[in-house]
């Protein structure tokens, strides 16, 4: 079975659209920059948990901050190249503050075979981007998230 993730893509106009990517923490990523971004996401059961409520409790849970009120749309489910799929919704974060932010944390063997555990923040900074450098920077499964924010953005201007 596919392992499922939600997550929330928060946007602003500035006055080009930017959206808020979060750098995956821990030693892998440490040095990264293009791919090792992520949407504030988390894995859940379906069945269990609604996409949304889910993807709400993750971006608690990585960042430390409730996510904005609704309203949400979903700009869809994309699959990775591992068999990975993530929802995504968008919100407007015009009104968004990044104050107070904490990174949740994960526990890892480090250095591997070491025996020895090592506490990591999940994320160790968010930055908004706008979204071609957001494209650049977000693991490749997620990238099409920004092609349909685009187009969400596009029909909600138009009156859609």
């Amino acid at each position: 079975m596919a392992i499922t993730s939600a997550g929330i893509l928060l946007f602003r106009i500035t006055p080009e659209p930017h959206v808020l990517i979060a750098h995956m923490g821990g030693p892998f990523w440490a040095s990264k920059d293009a791919g090792a971004w992520s949407i504030p996401k988390g894995e859940f059961a379906e069945g269990e948990e609604s996409a949304l409520d889910a993807a709400r409790r993750e971006f608690r849970e990585e960042l430390g901050l409730d996510p904005p009120e609704p309203p949400y749309a979903e700009l869809g489910t994309f699959a990775y190249s591992s068999g990975k799929r993530v929802t995504v919704f968008v919100a407007d974060g015009s009104a968004f503050s990044l104050d107070g932010i904490a990174f949740g944390e994960f526990e890892l063997e480090w250095p591997p075979r070491s025996g020895r555990t090592a506490r990591f923040p999940e994320v160790d900074r968010v930055e908004w981007t706008d979204l071609d450098a957001a494209r650049e920077r977000l693991v490749k499964g997620q990238r099409p998230a920004i092609d349909a924010l685009e187009k969400h953005l596009g029909e909600a201007s138009s009156g859609r």
